[in-house]
């Protein structure tokens, strides 16, 4: 980025929700009960994997692996939103706003292809149930872990380096509540129609890979549960494949508004909620949406109580 415009020596300033001093308010506290939730919720997924030996299985460990990156996903952006929604000063210095737009782009890329991994383990589990834990290795799971990492923040690098070298030309208002690759673009005084369009592309491919996954292994899954005679084995399937599937649609959803809408269509005001949307209020319900139906979890909450009780 040029020097000239300033914005490497004055920062920013994140607008957010600023216009509306009374929606400020309610959010704070929605916003710090949402976050509380979600460290609650993540971390226990997390601990009960790690505790439980039941839980060690390829399903849980990538269970666990998107639990962290949610916790460091919302950790990223919500703490220093609620400090701005209870004070006056909305700036940002310029490297915070560079690592904040790094650490938060690469983590939804990783969720983003993690999600198409765990579509594969759950083909793996229904489809080739006697060949299973051959498929699904310990190497193999922590390979593919690892891919979705490395590959996830290798694009963010990308992304940062490509947002930051338009020229600014001093604006330095951002209307977002945290350094956001859209938003950002708006600032420039240049054409950034290269830009948004090696965005949209590289979020097509970013997307479309996943989703490709997902498709054609719950294609091979509805296939094979159809031939399950028994009505609990077929709910045993659904309830596990179902919460999978309702958490990459929350995902999905807003992650396609947010990163593929043409700029002309793009709405700032409700750009904001649906980042809202998909920093705290996904990441929070993750959770919830994995153990509630699930018998294996909830017998490993009333294990670990059981044992803090004995203990007593």
């Amino acid at each position: 980025m040029d020097p000239k415009n300033g914005s490497s020596f004055t920062g920013f300033i994140l607008l957010g929700f600023s216009d509306r001093p009374q929606l400020e308010r309610v959010l704070f506290v929605v916003l710090l009960i949402f976050y509380l939730l979600t460290l609650l919720g993540n971390t226990s997924i997390i601990a009960l994997s790690r505790l439980d030996p039941h839980l060690q299985t390829p399903m849980y460990f990538f269970l666990s692996n998107l639990s962290f990156l949610d916790l460091c996903y919302t950790t990223s952006t919500v703490p220093q939103l609620l400090v701005h929604l209870r004070g006056a000063d909305k700036s940002i210095s310029f490297g915070a706003c560079v690592a904040q737009l790094f650490i938060a782009l690469g983590l939804g890329c990783t969720e983003c292809i993690l999600l198409g991994v765990m579509a594969f383990d759950r083909y793996a589990a229904v489809c080739r149930p006697l060949h299973y834990t051959v498929i699904m290795h310990p190497r193999l799971c922590a390979l593919m872990a690892s891919a979705s990492w490395f590959i996830g923040f290798a694009n963010s690098l990308l992304q940062t380096v490509l947002t930051f070298l338009v020229p600014l030309c001093g604006r330095n208002k951002i209307d977002h509540f945290f350094c956001e690759v859209p938003p950002l673009l708006k600032l420039s005084c240049v054409d950034t129609t290269a830009n948004e369009s090696e965005l949209f592309f590289v979020g097509v491919i970013i997307l479309l890979i996943p989703v490709a996954l997902i498709t054609l292994s719950y294609g091979r899954i509805i296939r094979a549960v159809l031939r399950i005679k028994s009505a609990a084995g077929q709910r045993k399937v659904f309830g596990t494949c179902g919460s999978h599937l309702t958490v990459v649609s929350l995902f999905y959803g807003t992650a396609i508004y947010a990163y593929l809408q043409p700029s002309n269509n793009y709405s700032q005001d409700l750009g904001k909620f649906i980042s809202l949307f998909y920093t705290i209020v996904t990441p929070m319900v993750n959770p919830f949406i994995y153990t509630l139906r699930n018998k294996d979890v909830m017998g490993a909450v009333r294990k670990v109580l059981c044992r803090g009780y004995d203990s007593r």
